[in-house]
């Protein structure tokens, strides 16, 4: 390998990235894109791509492919490697292909032996965001960390690419062109409605964000509500939110953990949105059993949170593990539920919002295009970069069923008695 480590006498690095590039996609059957190179040269189709990966200087090959995994894709994107121009979205059924050649790619002498070939990267690194928490796992002080970590960015880099009332949640859409403040509003009343809410009653909010959905549960059905977060930004926004709406007396948003809400008090509802991905799955019982004690027998809980498939299989280590959310934790839809039975509930419903989550990072990912410039003064370009690429994959996650949304329904029987009417025609027939 040492003489062909070295250009070959009369090749330039772009006749090299050519051939690289023809040996590594000759079995991939979707031409949509094109691959623009630092000199200009284009490789692939020449008109109307759905997306064009542009190279930015010799080395964004080598950077790329090296040892290729998924974390290392991400780094070579947000260190700015290379950019990807178009249907960011569309470029993940390219990634799809590159990450399922990874260990052909590696013990492939010939694709080896051409990036060898390629100058090492001399392009400046951004000054990325690192996430080396100490202590371990899903103790309350890293919790807090990886918390403070994903949540307290400036609330106006959230508010560009978030409805109006900032909800950071999947949204609940009646046709797949409704826009996004129309289908936040909807998913609200669809909560409250599958809760049964009724004037007076006591509703916990675990994770209640900027507080969204107690003001919407305070004001459109009455209730008394308690939301907590972790955020100390968020708590303090969702506190202004709920003063400037005139229902601060009837909500108040807490910093604190799941575990330590006081037990002396029980709801008559509660529910957690999105939340629930970063309790971690040794954690389950724990959570369930706070949920059970907190809740008055007759109540319900409904827990909303991302899952995985049970057949997904993750090669290498995680760019959004590392780049977006430290220390969260997917499990399958039937590894929550059964965590749920074990600590009491029972499962009254069960429902997948798989579509409606793509749809609401598309509508992300477009608006925070539409806002980089402010989204970058805001952060900075690497976290503009970071969000970007999180939010275009996860969106074809939920499309391919890699991903999945489920609301889960759990009561807590009074004697046997769910408190439960016999269809669920009330949560389809109130449009509030």
């Amino acid at each position: 390998m040492g003489l062909l480590a070295k250009p070959l006498f009369g090749e330039t690095p772009a006749l090299v990235c050519h051939e690289f590039l023809d040996a590594l996609l000759a079995d991939y059957q979707r031409r949509d894109f094109q691959i623009r190179l630092w000199d200009g040269t284009i490789w692939g189709i020449e008109e109307q791509p759905r997306f064009t990966l542009v190279l930015k200087h010799p080395g964004a090959l080598r950077a790329m492919f090296l040892s290729p995994s998924e974390l290392e894709l991400g780094e070579a994107y947000i260190y700015d490697d290379f950019d990807i121009e178009g249907d960011i979205e569309a470029a993940y059924g390219l990634a799809d292909y590159l990450l399922a050649q990874e260990r052909s790619l590696w013990e492939s002498c010939d694709l080896n032996e051409r990036l060898q070939r390629l100058p090492k990267s001399d392009h400046p690194r951004a000054s990325l965001h690192p996430t080396g928490f100490g202590g371990e796992v899903h103790t309350k002080d890293r919790d807090r960390q990886a918390t403070s970590y994903h949540y307290d960015l400036p609330v106006e880099f959230y508010a560009l690419w978030l409805d109006s009332r900032m909800v950071y949640s999947c949204a609940y859409f009646a046709t797949p062109d409704e826009d996004l403040d129309s289908a936040q509003i909807r998913k609200l009343g669809y909560i409250c409605r599958k809760l049964r809410l009724r004037p007076g009653e006591r509703l916990l909010d675990i994770g209640c964000g900027w507080g969204a959905l107690m003001m919407h549960a305070a004001a459109q059905y009455g209730v008394e509500a308690v939301g907590i977060t972790l955020s100390v930004p968020q708590a303090e926004a969702a506190r202004e939110r709920l003063r400037a709406a005139g229902l601060n007396h009837r909500c108040r948003v807490e910093v604190s953990d799941y575990r330590d809400i006081d037990h002396d008090q029980q709801y008559d509802k509660i529910v957690s949105v999105g939340m629930f991905e970063h309790v971690g799955e040794a954690l389950l019982p724990e959570y369930f059993r706070r949920a059970w004690d907190l809740l008055r027998p007759g109540g319900v809980f409904l827990n909303h949170g991302i899952s995985h498939s049970a057949t997904y299989r993750r090669r290498g280590p995680s760019f959004v593990d590392r780049y977006v959310f430290p220390d969260g934790d997917l499990v399958p839809i039937s590894t929550s539920l059964r965590a749920a039975e074990l600590r009491g509930f029972e499962v009254r419903d069960v429902e997948s919002l798989r579509e409606h989550y793509a749809l609401t990072l598309h509508h992300w990912v477009r608006r925070l295009e539409a806002h980089r410039e402010e989204a970058r003064r805001s952060t900075d370009d690497t976290a503009y970069r970071i969000w970007r690429l999180y939010m275009a994959g996860a969106a074809h996650g939920f499309r391919s069923g890699r991903l999945n949304l489920h609301q889960t329904l759990l009561a807590k029987p009074a004697n046997g008695s769910s408190g439960l009417p016999l269809t669920r025609d009330d949560w389809y027939r109130v449009q509030s």
